[in-house]
């Protein structure tokens, strides 16, 4: 009976240490095979939680901006694409309109501003866009296009507060980074508050082009910048603001609404077309470098439902340019380039997509023009290119990754400016 009694007590020894072992983690072989354990599924569980994030779009993030809205008259600066969505992935069906959630929200929005391509989008590029009142909601709209590319200071009278919600395409002559500079600039010289809410820019995953040079600065470039920046718009009001680029060195009151769950390298449908002749992905992604045809005698595809994802022009050899179209009038070209004309060109839409400029199919174009004297339209490509160096470099001959090699030095130096005023990864 003794010796039983002795064997329990160690037993319940050994058992106590064991126990004391495992609680203070030691060197135990279980102790250890248990904190693996919990830490692989604490890594799952974040791996699960991050495949499953939703990117929120500023607009989204009501509870950032909203507060600081109620009691003021509000001035709102947005397009279209000034959407707030209801799930995920984002579509336009399940979203409301920024203004109408504002107005349902009890907000008192006093003026609406709208852009090149009008409120509602359905506006040619370049085409005036008159100031009118918006059917659905009733409110006054007034057009910062045309001849009025910068709120008045009579325009701006009785708002407390701006709000700035336009869905970019990360290129430099893609005008609404020209909008955000006039409204910063009249904000900041009126002394009035200006929320930017922030947008996916679908061509952040890169940076390339020619530089814009200050003696060619215009409403499709600005400021000297490379032709695709890689920043969000959001970012990019932070950088006009630290880089004193508006007149008189005027500084905005800037608040920017991040997105969240976002990075440069994510893929990003947009759900609602950024402007007409942007209708889809394919063609926001070749625009950077099928923009430079707007500059040129070539059609980039307006008049057709494949617009910046083809080019062609009459007098292109059915040989080498196979792919044959007809531009027609239709909702993003009333007046395309050659309308009505059978065009010899190329169809780009199953090309990889790219992260970089592509300067070759231009080059190509420029070698098959039956008339290179009149091929580039020079003031308007000059604008586009924002350097006269582009067209003398075509014209000579020079080849692509030669003049991509000139760009270096500028987009190097660029980089380091941007840095400053990045909000991602």
């Amino acid at each position: 009976m003794r010796l039983l009694f002795i064997k329990n007590t160690v037993f319940l020894t050994l058992l106590l240490l064991i126990s004391c072992a495992n609680k203070g983690g030691g060197n135990n072989a279980f102790a250890k095979a248990n904190i693996h354990k919990e830490k692989d599924s604490t890594k799952a569980k974040v791996f699960t939680q991050q495949q499953n994030l939703k990117i929120l779009v500023g607009a989204n993030q009501t509870e950032q901006y909203f507060p600081l809205l109620r009691g003021k008259n509000v001035g709102v600066v947005t397009n279209k694409s000034g959407l707030i969505f209801r799930t995920y992935p984002h579509s336009e069906e399940e979203s409301i309109h920024l203004v109408d959630s504002l107005l349902t929200s009890g907000i008192n929005v006093s003026k609406v501003f709208s852009p090149e391509h009008g409120f509602r989008g359905d506006v040619d590029a370049g085409e005036d866009v008159k100031d009118g009142k918006d059917p659905k909601t009733g409110l006054n709209i007034i057009s910062i296009y045309g001849n009025n590319k910068k709120p008045s200071q009579e325009q701006l009278e009785g708002l407390d507060i701006l709000l700035f919600d336009i869905q970019d395409v990360g290129v430099r002559f893609y005008t609404y980074i020209s909008t955000l500079t006039y409204v910063m600039e009249a904000a900041a010289e009126k002394d009035i508050p200006l929320i930017v809410l922030d947008r996916p820019n679908p061509n952040a995953h890169y940076i390339d082009g020619p530089t814009l040079r200050k003696e060619h600065s215009s409403f499709l470039g600005m400021h000297e910048i490379p032709l695709v920046y890689g920043m969000t718009i959001g970012e990019y009001a932070k950088m006009i603001n630290g880089e004193k680029w508006l007149k008189n060195n005027v500084k905005t009151d800037l608040k920017v609404i991040p997105l969240r769950n976002w990075k440069y390298t994510t893929t990003y449908k947009l759900p609602v077309r950024p402007s007409p002749n942007l209708p889809n992905s394919k063609s926001i992604n070749l625009y950077p470098s099928l923009g430079f045809f707007e500059g040129t005698t070539v059609n980039a595809g307006r008049g057709t439902e494949m617009q910046f994802q083809i080019f062609g022009a009459p007098d292109f050899s059915k040989s080498q340019f196979t792919y044959a179209y007809t531009p027609q009038p239709n909702f993003g070209a009333k007046s395309p380039k050659y309308n009505g004309l059978l065009c010899n060109g190329k169809d780009l839409r199953e090309v990889d997509d790219l992260s970089s400029v592509n300067l070759q199919w231009l080059i190509e174009a420029y070698k098959a023009s039956n008339d290179k004297d009149s091929f580039f339209k020079t003031a308007s490509f000059t604008l586009h290119a924002g350097t006269e160096d582009l067209q003398k470099a075509i014209e000579a001959g020079i080849p692509f990754e030669e003049i991509k090699s000139s760009w270096t030095e500028d987009i190097e130096h660029f980089k380091k400016i941007r840095s400053k005023y990045l909000l991602y990864e």
